[in-house]
C-alpha cells in the first residue's frame, strides 16, 4: 500500500474540524487498506506503532529528526534548524527542503505503508551504543524516498505531533461503517476495544471477519483492561436513590489505581488507569502480588497509597507520584513504601468476572487475596441508610481518604469496562460545599502573559469532556492559583502539545493566543457556576444562547498526571453541579 494513500487521509482529516467528515474520511481510508495492513494503518493514524501498554514509544527527540532531516536534504543543521524558527514545525521545514530535493532527484523509490512501519518500529526498538545514530539513518533513508507531504507527516509521525484529533471512538465509528455496515454495531467493536485496549487489533479482526470477528475477544491476562469509571453525586440521599437504596460503599483512597495482572509463571504486570505499562516503577508491588495474591493467574485492581515508613500513615496522592522515575526505584522504594487496598477482581483462574455482579466479584476477591498490613481489601461496608452511609463517609475522612465510592450490588452490577456509569458513584468530601468543589479539567489553550508573566502564560483555557459528542468544551480560563515556579514550567510543559489551529475535538467561542491538543488534566476550584454566553460547555441545556462557566476558578496545584483527558470532569458534571446549586440558593432564600 502506497504511504501517499495515507498521507492523501491524513490531509483530508487535518482540512476539517467536524468529527461525521473526519469518519468518513477514515472509511474511505479503510476500505482502500488491505486487510493485513489495516492494524498497523490504524497504529499509524493514532500516532504509534503498538497498544499503549507494550511500553514502545515511537518519539524521537526532534534535535534528531533534525540531524535526519539534514542528513537526507543535504544541508546543514543550522539551516534546517533555522527553518524550523521560521515555519515554526519540522513537519512544514522537512516538506520544504525534501520539495527542493525532489527537484533535483531524477528517481525516487515510492514509499510504502509497510516501509514506513518497518522503519519506524527499527527506530522505536534502537537502544545501546550507536542507536541515536542507527535511528537518524533510517529516518533519513525513508526522507530521501518521500515526496514532501510525506515528509511532512513522517516527520511528525516519528516526533509524536502527528496530531489530527481523532479519537479512538471516531475510529471506531469507521470501522463498524467500513466493515460491518452501519454505525450501529460500534458497541461490539468498543467491547472487544475495552477488553483488549488494541485498537489495532480489534481493527485488524473485523477488517477479516466483520462482527464475528470481534465477539471472540476475551479478558487476556498481560493485556489491560480499560476501567470503569464513577458518576459522582454531592449526597447520600441522592447516591442511595439513585442506586436503589443499597450500595456497597468503598474508601476512596488518595492513590494511584492499579491494575494488576499476575501470569501462571509468576511474572506479575501493572497498568496505569491511561493502561500505561508501569510494572518498572513498582518492584514492590510486584513481589507483594507474588507473596498474597492466591490465584495463579488473575487480574484485579487495587489502589496503591504511599504510607510513611515510620508510621505507617497514608501519605497524599503527590507524594506517590514520587515513585514515578526512571532511575532510583530502590531508593524510592525505601522512601515511599507503598499499601495495596485491593477492590476489584475482574479474572480468576480462567475465569472472566467482568461480567458477573459487584457481590460476586467481592467474594472472589476475598478469597484471592491473603491479607498483611501491606495488602488489604478496601475498607468497605453495606450501606442502606443515609445515616450509615454518612457515617461511614466522615470515617474514611478521619481516616485520611477523599472520601468513599458507593457502588450498586444489584443483579446488573456488571464491571463495565471502559465506560463511566451511574454503578459507581463518588462521594467526596468537597462535594460538601458547591463553594470549594473540585474539577479536573483539561487544558485546550492559552493566553500570552503580561507584566511580570510576559514570556509565559498569564491564563489557561479549560474544557471539560463531552462524552456524547467526544468533544472537549470551554468552560474557564483560569490564572490564578500558580506559584512562580508553575509559570515558569508552564511553557516546557505544554511544548510538545502546542498546535497552529484549534483542535479538532475541542469547542471554543474563544480564540486563545496558543492551541494545545487536549492531554494536559488541572484539577482546579471554583466559587460558583454560572450562566455564560461565551463558553461551551453545556451550551443551550439550561439556556438558549448561553453555557456554563466556572467562576473565580483557581490552579489548586495538582496536576492529574495519572488522567486521561477523557477521564476528566465530564459536561454532565458540570450541568449536575449547577443544578443543585440552584437548588441550595432556592433553598436558602
Amino acid at each position: 500500500m502506497d504511504y501517499s494513500l495515507l498521507v492523501e487521509a491524513y490531509q483530508r482529516i487535518d482540512s476539517t474540524t467536524k468529527r461525521l467528515e473526519i469518519t468518513d474520511h477514515l472509511v474511505d481510508l479503510f476500505k482502500k487498506t488491505p486487510v493485513e495492513l489495516v492494524d498497523k494503518v490504524v497504529y499509524l493514524t493514532q500516532g504509534k506503532l503498538y497498544p499503549d501498554y507494550m511500553g514502545i514509544e515511537l518519539g524521537i527527540a526532534e534535535k534528531l529528526a533534525v540531524k535526519a532531516v539534514a542528513m537526507a536534504a543535504g544541508v546543514s543543521e543550522p539551516k534546517v534548524d533555522r527553518t524550523v524558527k521560521e515555519l515554526g514545525d519540522l513537519g512544514e521545514t522537512a516538506a520544504k527542503f525534501m520539495g527542493k530535493r525532489a527537484q533535483a532527484t531524477l528517481f525516487q523509490e515510492a514509499l510504502t505503508v509497510e516501509k514506513v512501519y518497518d522503519g519506524l518500529d527499527r527506530i522505536a526498538r534502537a537502544t545501546g551504543e550507536g542507536a541515536q545514530d542507527l535511528k537518524i539513518k533510517i529516518l533519513s533513508g525513508l526522507l530521501s524516498n518521500a515526496s514532501p507531504d510525506e515528509a511532512k507527516y513522517l516527520v511528525r509521525t516519528v516526533t509524536g505531533r502527528l496530531r489530527l484529533g481523532v479519537a479512538d471512538m471516531t475510529i471506531l465509528d469507521a470501522l463498524a461503517i467500513a466493515f460491518c455496515g452501519s454505525k450501529d454495531l460500534r458497541p461490539m467493536l468498543e467491547r472487544a476495544y475495552n477488553l483488549s485496549s488494541d485498537l489495532g487489533g480489534v481493527a485488524k479482526a473485523v477488517a477479516e471477519r466483520g462482527v464475528e470477528g470481534v465477539k471472540g475477544f476475551q479478558v487476556t491476562v498481560g493485556k489491560p483492561i480499560r476501567p470503569m469509571l464513577a458518576e459522582r453525586l454531592p449526597s447520600a440521599e441522592e447516591i442511595l436513590a439513585k442506586i436503589g437504596g443499597k450500595g456497597l460503599a468503598e474508601y476512596k483512597y488518595d492513590g494511584e489505581r492499579l491494575q494488576i495482572h499476575k501470569l501462571a509463571n509468576g511474572e506479575v504486570m501493572i497498568f496505569s488507569r491511561r493502561l500505561e505499562n508501569i510494572t518498572h516503577h513498582y518492584p514492590d508491588v510486584c513481589e507483594l502480588a507474588r507473596k498474597h495474591v492466591k490465584a495463579d493467574e488473575v487480574i484485579l485492581e487495587a489502589e496503591g497509597v504511599a504510607i510513611n515508613p515510620d508510621s505507617g500513615e497514608m501519605l497524599p496522592f503527590q507524594e506517590l507520584m514520587h515513585r514515578r522515575r526512571k532511575y532510583g526505584i530502590e531508593e524510592a522504594m525505601e522512601q515511599y513504601p507503598i499499601a495495596l487496598f485491593c477492590f476489584d477482581l475482574l479474572y480468576a483462574d480462567g475465569e472472566d468476572y467482568t461480567l458477573k455482579p459487584l457481590p460476586q466479584r467481592r467474594r472472589k476477591l476475598e478469597k484471592a487475596i491473603k491479607r498483611s498490613e501491606r495488602v488489604q481489601l478496601s475498607q468497605a461496608m453495606v450501606a442502606s441508610s443515609v445515616e450509615e452511609l454518612e457515617k461511614f463517609f466522615e470515617k474514611a475522612i478521619e481516616d485520611g481518604c477523599e472520601g468513599v465510592v458507593v457502588k450498586s450490588m444489584g443483579s446488573d452490577s456488571v464491571y463495565q469496562a471502559g465506560a463511566r456509569g451511574w454503578l459507581w458513584i463518588k462521594y467526596k468530601r468537597d462535594y460538601k460545599s458547591v463553594l470549594t468543589d473540585t474539577v479536573d479539567l483539561v487544558a485546550v489553550g492559552a493566553f500570552h502573559g503580561r507584566g511580570k508573566r510576559a514570556g509565559t502564560y498569564g491564563a489557561l483555557l479549560m474544557a471539560a469532556y463531552d462524552k456524547k459528542s467526544d468533544l472537549f468544551k470551554t468552560v474557564c480560563k483560569v490564572g490564578t492559583g500558580f506559584t512562580d515556579e508553575d509559570l515558569a514550567k508552564l511553557p516546557k510543559l505544554f511544548k510538545d502539545n502546542v498546535i497552529p489551529h484549534r483542535h479538532a475535538r475541542v469547542e471554543s467561542q474563544l480564540e486563545a493566543d496558543v492551541w494545545f491538543v487536549p492531554a494536559v488534566v488541572l484539577e482546579i476550584v471554583g466559587a460558583e457556576i454560572t450562566l455564560s454566553p461565551i463558553h461551551t460547555c453545556a451550551m443551550n441545556r439550561i439556556r438558549a444562547g448561553s453555557g456554563l462557566a466556572i467562576r473565580f476558578p483557581r490552579f489548586t496545584g495538582r496536576y492529574r498526571t495519572d488522567k486521561a483527558p477523557e477521564d476528566a470532569t465530564t459536561v454532565e458534571e458540570i450541568v449536575e453541579m449547577y443544578l443543585r446549586q440552584l437548588k441550595k440558593i432556592e433553598a436558602e432564600a
